[in-house]
C-alpha cells in the first residue's frame, strides 16, 4: 500500500501539521506513505518531498501562487481573511511520486499548490481530508454567516461583491466540474462532515467522519511550577492562555474573547498569548499579559499549555480546533463555544467548559468555573486522556488505514 499526501504550508504549523503527524503514524503502521508539498522545509525527513526545493522552483512556484491570487484585485472591498481561487498550481501529475502512488490523499492543497483542474485528471483511489470548509465552498474557507454554499455561491460577502456572477462563481462551477468524483471526503468533526453533506457541491458524494489528530508524544503535561519558570511566567495570578496561528482571524472570535476578559477581576488573572496578533488589542482588556508571538517549536508550546490554567478557544467556527486537543493533551482543562468542531472535542464540565454560542458573558463564566472549581484535577486528568484516547495519531492512522484498504480492496 503506497498513499501519497498532497499538503501544502509549513509542516510545522497548522493543518499541515495533523497531515504529518498522520503520515509519521502511518509509516509506523507498516504503510509507505511519502508527502509531496510546498512546504520549504521538508524537516530532513527523506519520505517529504519539497516542490520548492530549489531557488528556481520557489521563484516559479511564488510566481504561480501571485498569479493565482491576482483576480482577488478586482475586488477592492474583500474582507482581510483567506480566499484561495486555485485557478493555477503545480502540475502533481507529472511528478514521479504521483506514478508511485497507489493511493492519493489529499489534505490542506491551496497557497498556489494546486490547480483544481488537475483534480479531474486523477486515475486513482483519491482520499480528501477537509479541513477547512474550502472544498465545498467558491473560495473562502470558513463560510461564517453565509450559507450560499449551500447552493451556488455568487454575490460574495466576504469578497464584498454585489453581482451573481462573481470569482465565487466561477470558482464553484470550476469545483463542480473538475472536483474528483471517485473520492472519498473525509470531515475532521461532525460538524464539518455535516456541512459538507449540506453543500451542493459534495451533497450525495461519500463523506465520512475522521478526527483530526493530534500527538499525545508531543503534548503532555508538563509540571505548572516547572513550565512557568522556564518561561518566566512570575504571577500567583491564574494564568488564561489564548493562540492560534493568526489569532485575530475573523472566525476565531478574538472579540468575543477580548469582551470576556475584560469583564475579569484584574486581580486574579493573567493572560498570555501565542500567534500572530495586533497586541495593541490585547491593551484594551485590562489584564497583564504576555505575548509570545508565533511559536515554531513543540517544546516552547508545550510549556505554554501548561503553565496555563485555562485554555480559552472562542472560535466562532472552527473545522475542529487542534490547540484544544493540545491544550488537553498537556492536562490543561479548555473553555469554548458549544459550536461547529470544539463543541465534539470537549465535554462539558467534566474536560472543560462549552459556553453558549456566542456569549461572552457565559464565556467568563466558564473561565471563572474551571479556573476556581475544586474539581480542577480532575478535569485536567480527564482531558489528558481524551486526548490520548481518542485524538492520538495512532487511533487515526488505524482508520484510516481501514479506509484505503476499503478503496483499494474495493470494499464496502
Amino acid at each position: 500500500m503506497k498513499v501519497l499526501h498532497l499538503i501544502s504550508g509549513d509542516l510545522n504549523g497548522g493543518a499541515a501539521k495533523g497531515a504529518y503527524w498522520l503520515h509519521q503514524s502511518l509509516q509506523e503502521r507498516g504503510i509507505e506513505s511519502r508527502i509531496l508539498t510546498n512546504a520549504t522545509d521538508p524537516l530532513g525527513d527523506p519520505s517529504v518531498t519539497s516542490i520548492n526545493s530549489s531557488s528556481w522552483q520557489r521563484f516559479k512556484n511564488g510566481l504561480i501562487h501571485q498569479i493565482d491570487k491576482s483576480p482577488l484585485e478586482f475586488y477592492p472591498r474583500r474582507e482581510k481573511q483567506i480566499f484561495s481561487p486555485s485557478l493555477t498550481g503545480y502540475h502533481f501529475l507529472s511528478h514521479p511520486a504521483y506514478q508511485w502512488a497507489d493511493m492519493i490523499h489529499l489534505h490542506w492543497i491551496n497557497g498556489g499548490m494546486i490547480n483544481v483542474r488537475h483534480l479531474s485528471e486523477i486515475k486513482k483511489p483519491v482520499v480528501w481530508t477537509l479541513r477547512d470548509m474550502w472544498p465545498m465552498t467558491g473560495g473562502c474557507h470558513y463560510s461564517l454567516n453565509c450559507d450560499r454554499y449551500k447552493m451556488t455561491c455568487g454575490k460574495c460577502v466576504q469578497l464584498g461583491s454585489t453581482k451573481e456572477y462573481d470569482l465565487s462563481r466561477i470558482n464553484f462551477n470550476r469545483k463542480k466540474k473538475f472536483l474528483p468524483k471517485k473520492c472519498v471526503y473525509v470531515g475532521i468533526s461532525p460538524w464539518l462532515a455535516e456541512s459538507a453533506k449540506k453543500s451542493s457541491l459534495l451533497k450525495g458524494r461519500d463523506i465520512r467522519m475522521i478526527f483530526n489528530n493530534v500527538s499525545s508524544s508531543d503534548f503532555f503535561p508538563v509540571g505548572k511550577k516547572l513550565a512557568r519558570s522556564v518561561l518566566q511566567l512570575d504571577t500567583p495570578k491564574k494564568i488564561l492562555l489564548a493562540g492560534a496561528q493568526k489569532i485575530t482571524d475573523p472566525y476565531k472570535g478574538f472579540d468575543k474573547f477580548m469582551q470576556a476578559v475584560s469583564r475579569l477581576d484584574p486581580s486574579q488573572y493573567y493572560l498570555a498569548f501565542f500567534g500572530r496578533m495586533d497586541s495593541e488589542a490585547a491593551n484594551q482588556c485590562g489584564l497583564e499579559y504576555k505575548n509570545y508571538g508565533f511559536i515554531h517549536d513543540t517544546v516552547t508550546l508545550r510549556l505554554l499549555y501548561s503553565a496555563a490554567d485555562v485554555f480559552v478557544a472562542p472560535s466562532l467556527m472552527d473545522a475542529f480546533g487542534k490547540t484544544l486537543v493540545e491544550a488537553m493533551g498537556c492536562g490543561t482543562p479548555v473553555v469554548c463555544f458549544d459550536a461547529t468542531g470544539p463543541k465534539d472535542i470537549i465535554d462539558h464540565k467534566i474536560n472543560g467548559y462549552k459556553a453558549a454560542p456566542y456569549d461572552p458573558d457565559d464565556l467568563k463564566r466558564g473561565i471563572e468555573w474551571v479556573a476556581h472549581t475544586d474539581q480542577y484535577e480532575q478535569l485536567s486528568k480527564k482531558a489528558r486522556e481524551k486526548a490520548v484516547s481518542v485524538f492520538d495519531s495512532k487511533h487515526i492512522a488505524e482508520q484510516y488505514h481501514q479506509l484505503y484498504d476499503q478503496l483499494l480492496n474495493n470494499k464496502e
